[in-house]
């Protein structure tokens, strides 16, 4: 019986150990956060400062279509869509580019596959799983890049620079 009771106190007494050094490790790597020792992953403001927003990038409104960068990639809006209201009631997007307005407006119809349901079943309208177009497609717009880019077309098979 001995011998049970003084593993337990020896075990009890790691234990007790073990959460000391895990505590003065915290510890430890709080006051070298507070001193600057760890960089901050939130920038060099301080993370509860009020900071002024970077204004927004304009939108390109030439209604230029673009070639698309990639097979499947959703097409870029071309215009401002500033105001336009998408919710279950109402969608700006499908007064000119449904399917029976885009004779008239000279708007691109939407794709056959916004018709479709889950089940692949062809429906009069639009899917409702496709009916919040800002989704997948997004406003162009003259930001810069926040990476440098060298991408090249897929059919483009020349290295960079030998064009």
């Amino acid at each position: 019986m001995r011998s049970q009771n003084r593993t337990r106190v020896t075990l009890a007494r790691w234990s007790s150990l073990g959460i000391a050094a895990l505590a003065a490790g915290a510890v430890a790597f709080a006051a070298a956060y507070a001193q600057e020792i760890v960089p901050r992953l939130t920038g060099a403001a301080h993370p509860m400062e009020d900071v002024a927003a970077s204004p927004l990038p304009s939108p390109v409104v030439d209604d230029q279509r673009r070639m698309r960068n990639y097979p499947e990639q959703p097409p870029i809006i071309p215009h401002s869509i500033d105001g336009y209201q998408i919710s279950l009631n109402a969608n700006r997007c499908l007064e000119c580019h449904r399917r029976q307005y885009t004779d008239h407006v000279r708007a691109p119809m939407i794709s056959i596959t916004h018709f479709q349901d889950r089940d692949g079943q062809m429906l009069a309208d639009v899917a409702p799983r496709r009916h919040n177009c800002t989704a997948c497609h997004v406003q162009q717009t003259d930001a810069k890049p926040l990476v440098e880019n060298d991408f090249r077309d897929m059919l483009n098979l020349l290295p960079v620079g030998e064009k």
